[in-house]
């Protein structure tokens, strides 16, 4: 039956509370704020992140310094899983290295930190980072926020999309800061429509540490490492230096479906004269798995023969034998940032940053076995079993340039960020029954065309995004920020053989705007603030609006949201709460005018509006114990239809404990990802579309550890941990990709109860 979504009035609600928030007189005098305050869209983030002022709280929770906790142990914001800064000026969640720790399986990445967050949800099919998997805010899909690293936005070149196990593995990570709302001007990325999810390289030890891990669990998931932390060098002008090595291997749950890793990192800070601060990061990542390019999971006719996990076989003869389909993905990310502090008032930070991706795939083309053996599919002589060769292969360069100048009214900050991306992809038609093909960079066809080659694509982008804005101090208690940033995007594709089109490309299209951006904080007292946001966040357009023959009749202008938010922040020694409200107009929507030929074009048309509540709680019991949830109700309806669209959740809500007491240390979180659509009401008939609705999964993690502390010559202290993952051993439907038929339809399902065992000794 069709939905119905009664609209509300957040606009005028949030108008409201702007005018009121200006009148409010302070309830109590707020401590001074420091003459050189943060200097960059870093600093500014990690202001947000929970660098409070006010005396209320015993604990200092800041990205800055990776989002460590410091300070008293004993109040609610020393346990809680995420919480809000009483200086945000958006809905935001900030998540702690304590907790990764403590609760994240070692194994995971990204996904699976900030999964714990409101309005997040997003679950692997083959276990706990065990394969990518593409997370979900608000509705917003992964290629709709951006995901930055220090500062440094990074992701695909064809569109803005990530890849959760290519990076940065949760060893490396120093915490993470969710941010629902495209932020200030300072806020940087090519998507800035949906949020941000703002991840943080660990804070250096002041003192000598070497510490060794690993992990054992279900499927034979093996993890080990070491770190080592030098501790300020005396003779280095108490410079730091961090290394880390990690290994992980696992057969996984899906059925063949084996993942490899490893990834080293290592992190140089030291002082350069007296005001300024040299970064020197690096990080290298090399991953090998087995599963098909379309790794949507199995059709239910392969589930009913074989399994909900079943993905690849030992049959030569099948398009799931594995020796048919494996990936080979190369990366690295390294930055130098520079940081001065020139005098009371001026500031500023230079950050010059590359990283690179090299995806290389052999695979077959129909995982779902509708396609028999023997049919010919493809170019010519593909004739037994069809397959690519896949390469997405980029090289990215950048800069991001911040200045802040502190006047008697406020701080002014300004900057740019710059970056160039080079992109080589390439899809060649296999026949994989030939045999000998073993390294995909030997199998490129001569000449190169259709219908061998499926598409040979170069593609770059060239972007310069210049921003400004004003934290005007209007009283001592309310804190005003206008801003505004300009893009500048060249998009360029030079294309032997284009993507869908199958012919020769030279194209290149500029994208142009101005974002304006208003956000207010008001302090109302010790431990209690308000703050409300004007945003307008946009997306760069998608690559495939290239793949038609003339993609300079394309519209020029992005994507674009219009944010309002309204939000309440609450700490206290027990107690740390928020709560918020949003609606976000979705516009300017891409799609194809539907015509062929040259007369082919994507123009913006349609949209959609999310709306919502959110909030999160931490509630300190005593004893070390404490309470803690968090939940959300989002809409996204589509503005044609008014229809809930494709793959956005309706709630979600997470319930836990948190126990941290001495030597012991536990949580139990409950995790609820609400009912949700895999299929747009406008491409189906109603029918239709109520087979697609998918019920509410939930999740419980459980993990528990206690650690030997030591004072004889050999280790200082031995942490042992056990995690427990989907404890009650739930398998509903995640997620359905929809075939040309019913019968190609493909499930993903939860994957079923996991353990991990691991062990920490700190030298």
């Amino acid at each position: 039956m069709p939905i119905s979504i009664r609209r509300a009035t957040l606009p005028s609600a949030v108008a409201a509370a702007l005018l009121a928030m200006s009148s409010v007189p302070a309830a109590l005098a707020q401590e001074a704020k420091d003459a050189a305050k943060p200097t960059s869209a870093e600093s500014a983030k990690s202001k947000e992140a929970g660098k409070e002022p006010t005396k209320i709280e015993t604990i200092t929770v800041t990205a800055k310094s990776g989002a460590y906790r410091d300070g008293d142990k004993g109040t609610a914001s020393s346990l809680a899983p995420t919480q809000a800064s009483l200086e945000a000026t958006q809905p935001q969640s900030i998540i702690t290295r304590e907790f990764i720790e403590s609760s994240v399986a070692p194994t995971a990445e990204y996904s699976r930190v900030v999964n714990v967050a409101p309005s997040m949800s997003g679950d692997s099919a083959n276990g706990p980072g065990l394969s990518e998997t593409k997370t979900s805010m608000r509705g917003f899909s992964d290629d709709q926020y951006n995901i930055t690293f220090d500062g440094i936005p990074w992701g695909d070149t064809n569109n803005p999309a990530h890849h959760s196990t290519s990076f940065f593995p949760a060893s490396v990570i120093g915490g993470a800061v969710v941010d629902r709302g495209p932020g200030n001007a300072s806020n940087l990325g090519f998507a800035t429509f949906g949020g941000t999810i703002a991840l943080f390289s660990k804070k250096p030890l002041d003192t000598r540490a070497v510490s060794v891990f690993g992990s054992a669990g279900t499927w034979n998931t093996v993890l080990f490492g070491a770190s080592l932390e030098t501790g300020k060098i005396a003779d280095w002008d108490n410079a730091t230096v961090q290394l880390n090595f990690q290994h992980l291997q696992s057969d996984g749950y899906l059925t063949l479906n084996k993942i490899s890793s490893d990834n080293m990192t290592g992190k140089y800070q030291r002082k350069v004269g007296d005001s300024s601060l040299l970064t020197l990061f690096t990080s290298v990542n090399k991953i090998k798995y087995t599963q098909p390019d379309n790794n949507s999971g199995p059709t239910l006719d392969q589930v009913a023969k074989f399994g909900k996990n079943f993905s690849l076989n030992d049959d030569p003869t099948s398009f799931n034998y594995r020796g048919f389909n494996y990936t080979a993905k190369d990366t690295d990310f390294e930055y130098v940032n520079l940081k001065t502090q020139w005098d009371d008032s001026w500031s500023t930070e230079a950050k010059i940053y590359t990283y690179s991706y090299n995806n290389q795939t052999i695979s077959s083309t129909d995982p779902t076995g509708l396609t028999a053996p023997g049919t010919k599919i493809g170019g010519a002589g593909n004739k037994n079993i069809p397959g690519i060769d896949k390469q997405n292969k980029y090289r990215v360069y950048g800069g991001i340039f911040n200045a802040a100048k502190q006047f008697t009214a406020g701080q002014l900050r300004f900057g740019a960020w710059i970056e160039h991306s080079d992109t080589d992809r390439h899809q060649y038609d296999l026949d994989l029954s030939l045999g000998n093909i073993r390294d995909p960079r030997e199998t490129k066809p001569t000449p190169v065309q259709f219908p061998s080659v499926l598409f040979d694509q170069q593609s770059s982008i060239k972007n310069l995004q210049p921003y400004a804005e004003f934290e005007w101090q209007a009283t001592s208690n309310t804190s005003v920020t206008p801003g505004v940033k300009l893009l500048s995007i060249t998009r360029s594709v030079n294309a032997p053989v284009n993507q869908t089109t199958r012919l020769p490309q030279i194209a290149s299209v500029d994208y142009r705007k101005a974002l304006p951006f208003l956000t207010i904080n008001q302090q109302l007292g010790s431990g209690l603030a308000v703050y409300a946001q004007y945003a307008q966040g946009f997306q760069i357009p998608d690559l495939k609006s290239f793949y038609i023959a003339n993609p300079t009749q394309n519209s020029s202008d992005p994507q674009l949201s219009t944010n309002y938010q309204l939000g309440i922040v609450g700490k206290s020694g027990n107690l740390v709460w928020d709560a918020d409200i949003y609606e976000i107009k979705f516009k300017n929507k891409y799609v194809s005018n539907g015509l062929a030929g040259t007369a082919a074009a994507f123009i913006n048309l349609g949209g959609a509006t999310y709306k919502g509540f959110e909030g999160q709680v931490t509630y300190l019991l005593g004893s070390g114990f404490a309470l803690y949830g968090n939940g959300s109700v989002n809409r996204a309806t589509a503005l044609d239809t008014g229809k809930q669209i494709a793959k956005a959740p309706e709630m979600t809500a997470a319930l836990g404990a948190i126990y941290s007491s001495g030597p012991w240390a536990g949580s139990f979180v409950y995790k609820r990802t609400g009912a949700n659509h895999m299929q747009d009401y406008s491409a189906a008939s109603a029918a239709s579309y109520e087979y697609y609705k998918l019920s509410a999964y939930n999740n419980v993690d459980l993990s528990g550890s206690y650690t030997f502390k030591s004072t004889t010559e050999g280790f200082k202290s031995l942490r042992l941990q056990l995690n427990v993952f989907n404890l009650l051993n739930q398998q509903k439907v995640t997620s359905i990709s929809t075939g040309k038929t019913l019968a190609g339809d493909q499930y993903t399902y939860q994957a079923p109860r996991s353990f991990q065992v691991s062990v920490k000794a700190d030298f």
